[in-house]
């Protein structure tokens, strides 16, 4: 455990307060692809929501890396340098080869998927400094679900949270026979993310009652 700037206990995982921590509801899902996730600094600092690090705790098979421009990051250049490897970045686009209608063809190779974890007006800052992501091939999906991620409001309708997104892509993956992975699996993938909006939640609810009740007692 490590000591925030407030004097709070953090946990050294999740990088929560040791009073939230979310590392208990997190249940592992090994995977053949590896996914690496790009955490924009701004979203480091979203202890309280942010969803990348849980993402990276689920995943035993992935890497996450926090920077804005990636061009010269040598581990990242490694792995799309590799001539055993397949690439793809998490980006909506008319090139983008959609996991729903459309399939990776692997073959032998390692295939890696690089998602960017931040805003949106963020991300597309990063993909467009970072040379060495501009040139691979972009993946995408449809969806009808709405995101359960309601302690934040999302730019337009169907954004998901990058834990949500990863979800989606395994079970795409899964239905193209890349990933074999149990169903009970993909049902407890998102308990952390689910535990981390309640706790939101009832901290929320809390404040609100706590402020009413100060304010019933100021009237008296």
């Amino acid at each position: 455990m490590d000591k925030t700037v407030e004097g709070r206990e953090k946990c050294y995982r999740c990088y929560r307060p040791v009073t939230s921590c979310m590392c208990t509801h997190v249940k592992p899902i090994v995977t053949r692809t590896k996914f690496v996730i790009l955490m924009h600094p701004k979203e480091f600092k979203k202890t309280k929501n942010g969803t990348g690090r849980l993402t990276h705790l689920s995943l035993p098979n992935s890497e996450l890396y926090i920077d804005v421009d990636f061009s010269e990051h040598a581990a990242i250049n490694a792995l799309i340098e590799d001539d055993n490897t397949l690439c793809y970045v998490l980006y909506p686009g008319k090139s983008s080869l959609n996991l729903n209608t459309q399939t990776i063809e692997a073959a032998e190779k390692q295939v890696v998927i690089f998602i960017i974890d931040s805003t949106w007006p963020c991300s597309v800052k990063m993909l467009r400094v970072s040379r060495n992501l501009q040139m691979l091939p972009k993946v995408s999906f449809t969806h009808s679900k709405s995101s359960q991620f309601l302690i934040k409001e999302q730019p337009k309708d169907f954004c998901l949270s990058t834990i949500e997104s990863t979800l989606t892509i395994l079970e795409l993956l899964h239905a193209q026979g890349i990933e074999k992975i149990n169903e009970g699996e993909f049902e407890r993938f998102l308990d952390p993310f689910n535990a981390m909006v309640e706790y939101q939640i009832g901290c929320a609810s809390r404040t609100y009652e706590s402020a009413r009740f100060k304010k019933r007692r100021e009237e008296l």
